[in-house]
């Protein structure tokens, strides 16, 4: 299948003679190349790739890079590249996540906590290692009730 590089869009490091077989496109690249080539081959004098093929390629372009999509599909890589950048601006191929990981901060731990406590009853000096606050805060507010 001979390769067509008459036109503005054609890559100008390729020949008239140069030919690429579907098993030199990669996978995932295939379906817009068979796309592209069928166009090439229907197509009247020098009309322009239509923009549903070059909205495609920029698809392709910002997930497998520019130059090699232009170099595979036969395609000019300035105009590329601008509906490649065009398309990342426009926020196409933006869609949802389908995961979102939340991670809670880490919560503050106290290397070493002294509780001095004084009621009616008396003194209470207690030493705490390595616990978060939260649990410090909830230790003290237990023995401040039970002193009280």
């Amino acid at each position: 299948m001979a390769v067509d590089s008459v036109g503005p869009m054609a890559d100008p490091d390729s020949s008239p003679t140069q030919s690429t077989t579907d098993a030199d496109v990669p996978a995932a690249m295939r379906e817009v190349y068979r796309r592209l080539q069928r166009w090439r081959s229907e197509r009247k004098g020098r009309a322009r790739i239509p923009e549903a093929l070059w909205v495609a390629a920029g698809e392709l372009a910002r997930e497998h890079g520019v130059n090699q999509v232009s170099r595979v599909l036969h395609l000019e890589f300035k105009h590329l590249k601008r509906v490649t950048e065009a398309g990342a601006q426009n926020g196409v191929k933006e869609g949802k996540p389908s995961f979102i990981e939340l991670i809670a901060p880490p919560t503050s731990a106290a290397r070493a906590c002294v509780l001095e406590l004084e009621g009616p009853r008396g003194k209470l000096r207690i030493e705490v290692k390595d616990m978060t606050t939260a649990e410090v805060a909830g230790i003290s507010r237990t023995l401040w009730e039970m002193l009280a």
